[in-house]
């Protein structure tokens, strides 16, 4: 895996749109620095399993902090020891750096 710590040392930038999502080269590119993420046209997605309920709740709610202090939030779908997490930049319908930026930092959140 490429160095992690880029992506999680940045802080999102506000998007109102008015800007082009990535193209796919840049997507690619940034797909590179995140380990177990799944690129789809608009979206990237990700499934964190856990041992029980419990730590998959807490998981939940340590990503709404996270993404509530970069004020750019995903879609989760959680199940009893499951939760999908899938970002994308819904101003411009597409991906943004903020989508990666927060995968890198959620994938943080998931080691320790």
């Amino acid at each position: 895996m490429a160095d992690i710590c880029e992506l999680t040392n940045k802080q999102c930038k506000p998007c109102e749109g008015g800007v082009p999502p990535l193209t796919a080269e840049e997507a690619n590119k940034l797909m590179q620095q995140l380990e177990g993420w799944s690129l789809m046209t608009n979206k990237i997605s990700k499934t964190f399993e856990f041992k029980n309920h419990y730590q998959a709740m807490a998981f939940v709610n340590a990503v709404a902090w996270l993404s509530h202090r970069e004020d750019h939030h995903p879609d989760m779908t959680v199940g009893y020891n499951k939760c999908q997490v899938e970002y994308m930049t819904h101003a411009i319908n597409g991906l943004s750096e903020n989508d990666f930026i927060c995968a890198a930092k959620i994938d943080w959140l998931f080691k320790i």
